[in-house]
C-alpha cells in the first residue's frame, strides 16, 4: 500500500468468508460467491479482477446492501453490516457509495446534472459540497450542469455519477466495472480521476473490473476471480510478477503488457 500512514493502515472493511447464493424458484441454486475473504483500508484502491460471472460484481451489489449473503460476514468498521439498525444503514449508504458501469443509466434522464446532484446534497442532514465545486473535483465544466445525460458523452456521464457520489462525503467508492462501456482514451481519464481522487480525498476505493490492464496501475493490491473463487491475492506488484494459480497465469500471458507496465511503475 502506498503511504504508510495512520489513516491508511485503517481497516474499513473486513470480509470474511463470504458466501452468496442465487435462489430462483423452480431453478437450480447457483452458488456466486464460494467463501471469500479480503480486507480494505483507508486510502487504499483494492481491485477484483475477472472474467464475466466470476461473482466479482456480486461482492460489489451484496457490500451495497443489494444482494444478500448467504454466509460469512461483512463487517464495516468493525461493526457486522447484517445487524445495522435503520439509521445505522443510512450512514452506511453515505459512507460507501457506488459507481456503476452504466453510467448514463444511473442518472435520472428527467433531471439535468444540477438537479441530480442538488437532490443527494439536499438529503444529508449537513450540506456538502456545492454543484460546481463538486464538478470541478471531477474535472467538468459547470457548463454541465444545467445539461441532460442524453446531452453528454459517456465520460462525462461517468464524471458526473462520481460527483454524485463524493456530494455525501463518502469514505468508500466501489466502482462497479466504471470504465468498460468507454473507450481507451476516456478510460484512461476516469482512471487518472479515481487516483486523483483517492490521492486528494483519502478514499477508500474498490474496483471492480475484468480487465488486469484496467487494474495494473491504480490498485495497491488486487484480488484475481474465477468462479466465486479467489485465485491469487496480493500486492499488485507481487500478483502480475509471482502469479500463484495457472489461471492468473493465462489471463497475464493473454495481456503481456500488464508486466511491462508494472516494471515501468517501479522506475524512479
Amino acid at each position: 500500500m502506498n503511504g504508510e500512514t495512520e489513516n491508511a493502515r485503517e481497516v474499513l472493511f473486513q470480509v470474511k468468508d463470504l458466501h452468496v447464493t442465487y435462489r430462483r424458484p423452480g431453478q437450480k441454486a447457483v452458488e456466486a460467491v464460494r467463501g471469500v475473504s479480503f480486507d480494505l483500508h483507508a486510502g487504499e484502491t483494492l481491485g477484483i479482477v475477472g472474467e464475466s460471472g466470476s461473482g466479482k460484481s456480486t461482492i460489489a451489489k451484496t457490500l451495497m446492501l443489494l444482494q444478500p449473503s448467504s454466509g460469512g460476514e461483512i463487517l464495516f468498521r468493525g461493526t457486522n453490516i447484517a445487524s445495522f439498525t435503520s439509521a445505522a444503514r443510512r450512514q452506511y449508504r453515505r459512507d460507501v457509495q457506488m459507481v456503476f458501469q452504466d453510467a448514463v443509466g444511473s442518472l435520472n434522464p428527467r433531471m439535468t446534472i444540477r438537479q441530480a446532484l442538488e437532490e443527494v446534497r439536499a438529503s444529508q442532514p449537513e450540506p456538502g459540497p456545492g454543484a460546481e465545486e463538486l464538478l470541478d473535483r471531477v474535472g467538468l465544466s459547470k457548463a454541465v450542469l444545467d445539461q441532460y445525460p442524453r446531452e453528454l458523452s459517456g465520460g462525462q456521464c461517468q464524471r458526473a455519477s462520481f460527483a454524485r457520489a463524493l456530494a455525501v462525503n463518502p469514505q468508500v467508492l466501489v466502482a462497479d466495472e466504471p470504465v468498460s462501456a468507454l473507450d481507451v482514451s476516456v478510460q484512461a481519464r476516469i482512471l487518472n480521476l479515481m487516483r486523483d481522487l483517492r490521492r486528494e480525498l483519502g478514499l477508500a476505493i474498490l474496483l471492480i473490473a475484468h480487465d488486469l490492464s484496467v487494474v495494473r496501475n491504480v490498485c495497491d493490491r488486487v484480488c484475481v476471480m474465477h468462479r466465486g473463487l479467489f485465485e491469487d491475492v496480493g500486492p499488485a506488484e507481487d500478483v502480475f510478477d509471482h502469479p500463484r494459480s495457472d489461471y492468473t497465469k493465462n489471463l497475464l500471458a493473454a495481456v503481456p503488457d500488464v508486466r511491462r507496465s508494472l516494471a515501468a511503475r517501479k522506475q524512479p
